[in-house]
């Protein structure tokens, strides 16, 4: 008997004839005497309407965002327990609070702080299935709060590693982790395995099937990872602590285009100036990526960086307050970019791969704005409407002719 943790996306559970698709998936996991929690998310495009909804009443307070968005989860886990008892199988939802997942921080991006669930261990000791709410928890002050989009795989996750489950299933309307995007790929290959460092990576650089922080918690509490379509049978990824074994050095290329870059420009060269900056981004729960400061030109020098496209107006006001206060010459932005990365293993110990990345965007014709690099990653910002000519060229010179080097003996 094994425990496992079974999560489904929005797509899985639509309508009510996805619903009762996902709970004949579910059905055998149980008769072969598994112990079975699920998690599910908001069905379709049920927070996407919600949102939608929320602008057209032109209010914005964060706390009632999780109010609302919470009740699509909810929706989810009521309907999808009813098909499982259709089908005889005993099930019971547990909302975020129910389920004892408690979370701090800024509501609409908050980080599970701890998970106590023993409502979970006491359902499962009387045979039946858990359908849990993903995508939020509870804060100290009693309210709902949400995790941020793809917080339900980080539920999952986070449930997986509390009841020391065997696995996590994270199902979707993909069939594992690719190479690249196959819509804009369609050479794009299924990894087998990944390792949970690549796999953040692509996370973190735009890959869209798995949240970043949802693997980065799958690293820190070893958690297996099964990625896979619920829509077929076919074979999915496991993300874990092995590195692939295909043992490429480039292992897939992804891109972002939901970036946008911001510049502070003339900023004075005195101690303390970024600490200002990005201390009042970071007090606005604001994310930045990629900081890069220009060479010192006289006793000024400029600070630019990327942020999410869904925070760039309060990015932009923000810096132009700090602007105003350290006597900078002013803000800039740019939302016409996008960013794109080669992953792999220890990519920093092969010097020739940032030679060859930048030779075949040079014979695309693409020019660079930005460069940054990680230990796993080399990533390039762009013009957005060059993404595609340079994804499937990286991916042609990276993965589809570099063969995969021999097993070490």
């Amino acid at each position: 008997m094994s425990r496992l943790v079974l999560k489904f996306g929005g797509s899985s559970v639509a309508d009510p004839g996805r619903m009762h698709a996902v709970a004949a998936r579910i059905e055998p996991f149980v008769r072969e005497g598994n112990e079975v929690v699920v998690v599910v998310s908001a069905r379709g495009k049920t927070t996407d309407e919600l949102l939608s909804l929320a602008g057209e009443l032109r209010g914005q307070d964060n706390r009632e965002m999780d109010q609302l968005l919470a009740t699509g989860e909810q929706q989810s886990i009521a309907l999808l327990a009813l098909a499982l008892r259709d089908r005889k199988v005993p099930a019971r939802s547990f909302t975020g609070l129910q389920a004892g997942i408690y979370a701090d921080g800024y509501h609409m991006e908050g980080r599970i702080r701890t998970v106590q669930p023993h409502c979970l261990e006491k359902a499962l000791a009387e045979g039946v299935v858990p359908v849990v709410a993903g995508f939020q928890g509870i804060n100290a002050s009693g309210d709902i709060i949400t995790l941020g989009r793809g917080g339900s795989d980080l539920s999952a996750v986070a449930l997986a590693a509390s009841l020391e489950a065997d696995a996590c299933h994270i199902y979707t309307d993909v069939t594992g982790v690719y190479s690249a995007d196959p819509r804009l790929v369609p050479e794009a290959r299924k990894l087998s395995r990944v390792s949970y460092g690549v796999c953040m990576e692509m996370a973190v650089m735009g890959a869209k099937v798995l949240q970043a922080r949802s693997v980065e918690m799958a690293a820190q509490y070893d958690v297996p990872v099964y990625v896979a379509s619920s829509f077929d049978e076919e074979e999915g990824t496991w993300v874990m602590r092995e590195d692939v074994n295909e043992r490429l050095v480039v292992q897939a290329v992804t891109q972002d285009g939901n970036v946008a870059k911001v510049a502070v420009l003339g900023v004075p060269d005195v101690p303390g100036i970024a600490a200002k900056l990005f201390g009042a981004l970071g007090q606005n729960g604001i994310g930045v990526e990629m900081i890069i400061q220009s060479v010192m030109r006289g006793d000024v020098n400029d600070i630019a960086f990327l942020v999410h496209k869904a925070f760039l107006g309060e990015a932009i006001r923000i810096c132009r307050n700090v602007a105003r206060d350290i006597e900078a010459q002013g803000v800039t932005f740019d939302t016409e970019i996008a960013r794109i990365s080669v992953v792999g293993a220890g990519i920093a110990n092969h010097p020739e791969v940032p030679s060859k990345m930048f030779s075949i965007l040079a014979d695309v014709g693409i020019n660079i704005d930005m460069i940054a690099s990680t230990a796993q990653s080399i990533t390039c910002v762009i013009p957005s409407g060059q993404v595609e000519t340079a994804v499937r060229a990286l991916h042609r010179h990276f993965v589809e002719e570099e063969a995969p080097c021999a097993s070490p003996s």
